[in-house]
């Protein structure tokens, strides 16, 4: 993976956010959300969150009418913020514990509960909405790209501080994770038991 980052995604990412203008990249990124903004509409409602869910329906429908699409984020403005969710959430807010870490080629840092959940999450991206082969490689390279763009200052950042980068990354992902499935208010994790006292010889 980090060969496949260093010799492609990070040359096309830096070369994508050195050429393109600010205001493109940023409505690219705004239409991408603004469809994953309906897919976290309705993981919210099967968490049994209907509030968030009526509020991520309405930013939705405000970016979609007023934002051209959703290239502006007219509904952020008036404050309507994203609360992002995905299948793999809504597996944990159904008690579906996380499992054991796991990294995959190409699709990166994810969990047994998160890998059972990614053919949904997956399958709800705008590449789904079109049969054209080319259109859906264009769609979801674009995508790649724009993610790979935003997260430039995070892997520098990681490249200079983390001593274990492996070790760093579960770590972070593992606890975001948890934090996200709680809505930012995980439980106290149990205290691990206490070793028994070694046997007299």
């Amino acid at each position: 993976n980090e060969g496949i980052d260093a010799a492609i995604l990070k040359p096309l990412a830096t070369g994508y956010k050195a050429v393109v203008p600010e205001l493109v990249r940023s409505g690219v990124g705004n239409a991408f959300g603004n469809f994953g903004d309906g897919w976290s509409a309705i993981n919210q409602l099967l968490q049994g969150k209907p509030v968030p869910a009526a509020q991520m329906s309405m930013r939705v429908a405000t970016n979609t009418l007023f934002g051209l699409g959703g290239l502006f984020d007219v509904a952020g403005e008036l404050g309507i913020e994203r609360q992002s969710e995905d299948f793999g959430q809504t597996l944990g807010r159904w008690g579906l514990p996380a499992g054991a870490y796991i990294v995959w080629p190409l699709l990166g840092p994810s969990s047994l509960r998160d890998t059972a959940a990614m053919p949904l999450d997956m399958a709800w991206r705008p590449a789904s909405l079109t049969n054209d082969d080319a259109t859906r490689i264009g769609l979801t390279t674009l995508q790649l790209i724009d993610v790979r763009a935003r997260l430039l200052d995070a892997s520098r950042i990681v490249d200079d501080i983390a001593l274990d980068k492996y070790g760093f990354i579960r770590d972070g992902y593992l606890a975001r994770r948890r934090s996200l499935v709680y809505d930012g208010e995980p439980p106290e994790l149990p205290e691990p038991p206490d070793e028994a006292p070694a046997a007299p010889r």
